[in-house]
């Protein structure tokens, strides 16, 4: 028998409480509801499509009490029937209808199913008669039956219909081009051609992709032993439960560190999913094996909070973990670097600074890093020579291109978090016009309920300006400014007070982009969104909603103004990957939207445009396949 949540009208519920359970049951936050699974919150009301329910309900509230319930059509949202009952139930499991092909970028599974869903509008690849145009699903009388089809229009506006049980024939068009691709004429021969020079073509990559593969089984790494007694004690002191997701990660290091070949694993995970409890696992894992790690990230900010996180999970164990940043005087930063060389520094937390001429590792056993696209060119080249010698786990939440691309290629090991954190709710995300009534809104309504603000203004020049303006709009708020060039001990106390929760609003640069974690700070503002890159953009919203209740995130462009049209579709696509667990998702888009340029080649850039990322990628993994047999 599943459990169930059962709503009545005239029963007084809590509307937060209901949307954490409706995530925890499986459903999934969104602007508006069009298929089961689906819930949708705007004010005081909460649009839910059950899977119980032929359609969508539309449950309304008057000061926490339910005052109808009803179902609604779930394109016109009209009236359909009254009910006296709301029952729900968990969808754990469960077949949604939901165009995503995981769930049945019975069906063969390509590299990136798993993070590509198809949408009203998106252009799609079908196996046999190429690129055309996904319309959406229509009901089709089949033996005196209404049955769904996927509907797809091709050249001429001649259109497929498409039963579900053909839908492992049709992958989205993923390509580096900005320009839209040309749709095929059902039944030509262009498109089988095409197709055919693909193929060819992914010899090539294969073989170099195959060379890698054997170049890395080949080499010898540490192979470290199984888990400890202490280990086991680290992981039960977690304070929250592990996600599915989290289990297996954890489960898939271990095994790339107990084995000889070096690891190289991305381990890919929204922000606040969970990243960094993996990565302490590995580390303490290689210092139970008297092997020291390094941990590089991007920003001394991250580096303070990594220092805390690490330090305070470990402090029950003989591990001497040390942070080498601006935050420390040169003094401690000798002393840090001569305990590095001597092997008493355990786990060692830093900045660039890490892979600086001066830094000699005693026994290096196990290298994480921290967003590696925020590191430039020649950082890259150091820590690819690393990756053949030590174990290396690199964590993200949007992943650069080449590396994405050799992640799903089997180029690199590949692991991914995407079950949200229980009780966790999307962040309500707003694109607007500068508007000062707005803004105070905004800010004071995060007061009032006890929370605090991020006001992310981008330049230096004129950030003491804003945060001017913003003091005469909002003088009840207490305010403080924090920036890349200001004196190491002003920042950190600057930040301290924020953490502490002495700052109501932090007026900053992106410094707070990666890392800081303020479970209190549920509200972002961000000025001239059009300014920022769309992993930008993500992981300063990821600066919130990191707590139980509900956060908003507002980007603000200039009023009168007229978007670049790069702007405009990183805006919306901001806006549309609202849901938990969408930052794989986002780095497809990031790719398409930027266009990736020569990703592998001028030859394989036309392939790739030819039949679209996901059918090259499905040729490519069976030309790897065949190679391997052969």
């Amino acid at each position: 028998m599943f459990d169930s949540i059962k709503i009545y009208p005239g029963e007084e519920i809590d509307i937060e409480g209901l949307s954490v359970s409706l995530v925890n049951y499986g459903y999934r936050a969104c602007k508006r509801v069009s298929e089961e699974g689906d819930f949708a919150r705007v004010g005081d009301t909460i649009t839910i499509y059950p899977i119980t329910f032929e359609y969508p309900l539309r449950i309304e509230l008057l000061h926490d009490r339910v005052e109808r319930i009803r179902s609604v059509d779930p394109i016109t949202y009209e009236n359909i029937q009254d009910h006296t009952v709301a029952i729900v139930l968990p969808i754990s499991g469960m077949v949604k209808r939901r165009i995503r092909r995981k769930e049945m970028g019975f069906v063969e599974e390509s590299p990136i199913d798993n993070f590509v869903d198809i949408e009203p509008g998106d252009y799609i690849v079908h196996v046999d008669h190429g690129i055309g145009k996904y319309l959406g699903v229509e009901k089709i009388k089949i033996d005196k039956k209404y049955v769904d089809h996927l509907v797809v229009e091709y050249a001429g506006s001649e259109k497929l219909y498409l039963p579900f049980t053909d839908l492992d024939r049709l992958h989205k068009y993923l390509a580096f081009e900005k320009r839209l691709p040309k749709l095929n004429k059902l039944g030509s021969k262009l498109w089988k051609s095409a197709k055919e020079r693909a193929k060819k073509g992914v010899y090539k990559i294969a073989v170099e992709l195959l060379e890698l593969q054997a170049k890395r089984a080949a080499s010898h790494g540490q192979k470290f032993s199984p888990d400890t007694e202490w280990q086991k004690e680290l992981e039960k002191d977690f304070p929250y439960k592990e996600t599915p997701d989290q289990i297996k990660a954890v489960i898939e290091v271990k095994r790339d560190m107990e084995s000889l070949r070096p690891m190289d694993r991305l381990l890919c995970g929204d922000v606040g999913y969970g990243k960094t409890e993996v990565a302490m696992r590995a580390a303490f894992k290689a210092v139970m094996d008297n092997k020291q790690v390094a941990i590089l990230v991007p920003t001394t900010i991250l580096a303070e909070q990594h220092f805390n996180t690490f330090s305070t999970r470990m402090k029950r164990f003989p591990a001497r973990i040390e942070m080498l940043s601006r935050f420390r005087t040169e003094e401690e930063q000798a002393a840090i670097v001569k305990g590095i060389a001597g092997g008493s520094v355990d786990i060692i937390i830093g900045t660039h600074r890490l892979i600086s001429g001066d830094i000699k590792f005693k026994d290096l056993g196990l290298v994480i890093i921290d967003e590696e696209q925020r590191f430039g060119v020649k950082h890259k080249e150091y820590l690819k020579k690393m990756r053949l010698s030590v174990d290396v786990l690199t964590l993200t939440a949007t992943p650069i291109p080449r590396t994405l691309y050799l992640a799903l290629m089997g180029g690199r090991d590949i692991s991914v978090i995407n079950t949200p954190p229980s009780e966790r709710l999307p962040v309500e995300t707003k694109v607007t016009y500068y508007d000062e009534a707005l803004i105070r809104d905004a800010i004071l309504k995060e007061k009032r309920r006890g929370g605090q603000i991020f006001f992310v203004h981008n330049r230096i020049k004129d950030i003491g300006k804003i945060a001017r303006s913003l003091a005469s709009i909002v003088p009840q708020v207490s305010l403080a400014v924090g920036h890349g060039r200001m004196a190491e001990k002003e920042l950190e106390e600057t930040m301290m007070k924020f953490i502490k929760g002495e700052v109501d609003c932090l007026v900053s640069t992106t410094i707070i982009e990666s890392g800081i974690d303020i479970p209190n700070a549920n509200t972002i503002i961000i000025n001239r969104a059009d300014m920022f890159g769309l992993s930008e953009l993500y992981q300063l919203r990821g600066r919130v909603g990191r707590f139980t209740r509900a956060a908003y995130a507002y980007l603000l462009i200039p009023k009168n103004f007229v978007l670049s049209p790069e702007s405009q579709k990183r805006l919306v696509a901001i806006k549309k990957f609202q849901e938990l667990g969408s930052g794989f998702k986002l780095a497809m888009e990031d790719l398409q939207i930027r266009g990736a340029g020569n990703l592998l080649g001028v030859e394989q850039h036309g392939f790739i445009n030819a039949v679209g990322f996901d059918l090259y990628c499905r040729l490519l993994k069976a030309a790897i396949d065949s190679m391997k047999k052969a």
